[in-house]
């Protein structure tokens, strides 16, 4: 699949599943989830949903010419599956009393990989200019 394809198709189902698990976590969730993990489960939601909207902006922005371009998509993909997706997974297994602590490292690994896929957009922004 084309980088382009990818990076819209991933934008468009992390941004849908954002606003259906953001619904969710408002109106199902609250009161039967702890304050703490309720607050893990909207952080999960937040860089998600803003992860899809960088994703649309940088597939209708970059030209995917060179291989830094294309690894942006990939870590920032990968990044939020892991940091958002192990989020959910240990505030759903924590509430039902057996957290996945397999799961614990995969949140700062997703985090690092957003942060990466963001020092590579820059890159690409600003290398030219060097």
């Amino acid at each position: 699949m084309e980088t382009i394809l990818l990076a819209q198709f991933f934008a468009v189902l992390f941004g849908f599943s954002g606003v259906i698990l953001g619904a969710f976590g408002a109106h199902r969730l609250k009161g039967k989830l702890t304050e703490e993990r309720l607050q893990n489960f909207e952080t999960a939601v937040r860089y998600q949903f803003l992860h899809a909207l960088l994703l649309l902006v940088v597939a209708f922005n970059l030209s995917f010419t060179t291989p830094v371009e294309t690894w942006v998509v990939r870590v920032l993909i990968l990044g939020v599956l892991l940091f958002s997706g192990s989020i959910y997974g240990l505030v759903y297994s924590g509430h039902k009393g057996r957290k996945w602590k397999v799961l614990i490292p995969l949140t700062p690994l997703g985090g690092l990989l957003m942060a990466i896929g963001w020092l590579l957009l820059g890159y690409v922004f600003f290398a030219p200019l060097f």
